[in-house]
């Protein structure tokens, strides 16, 4: 498994940040990622190069990352597929139930100082950190 680099953690957010930043201050747009892709279900005139070339970004950085660092690890997924499904399901529910998702809310409306989004982002993180804590050491995983 690949070790902990702050540098390539460092650079990850300098690189989200100056994203969101430049989509806002460019286009005048929230990087928000699930209203991104969300916007590519049902797209408006003109908005669906942008979304794509936003979310092929996403991936083709990943990718870029991997290779430019000669990481080899593969990504092992042990869940189930229902399991990965249901999950899925459930984040996309909460991004709807929420009015966004963790990109939205924590990197571009706590950058904003916005109120709603700093209480969403209190929200979800205490969620997340109730589930692992109840997957870890109640559920006997």
């Amino acid at each position: 498994m690949a070790e902990f680099s702050p540098l390539s953690a460092l650079a990850g957010g300098l690189m989200i940040g100056a994203a969101a930043a430049l989509l806002l201050l460019l286009d005048g747009r929230v990087a928000g990622i699930s209203g991104i892709a969300g916007g590519l279900l049902r797209p408006a005139a003109g908005s669906i190069a942008w979304r794509a070339a936003f979310l092929g970004g996403l991936v083709l950085g990943a990718l870029l990352y991997r290779g430019a660092s000669g990481m080899s690890d593969a990504i092992d997924v042990t869940s189930h597929w229902p399991t990965l499904i249901a999950g899925g399901v459930l984040v996309g529910f909460g991004t709807r139930l929420g009015g966004g998702c963790t990109s939205g809310h924590g990197v571009c409306g706590i950058a904003r100082l916005s109120p709603r989004s700093i209480m969403a982002t209190v929200l979800f993180m205490a969620a997340a950190a109730a589930v692992v804590y109840i997957v870890r050491h109640v559920a006997g995983g």
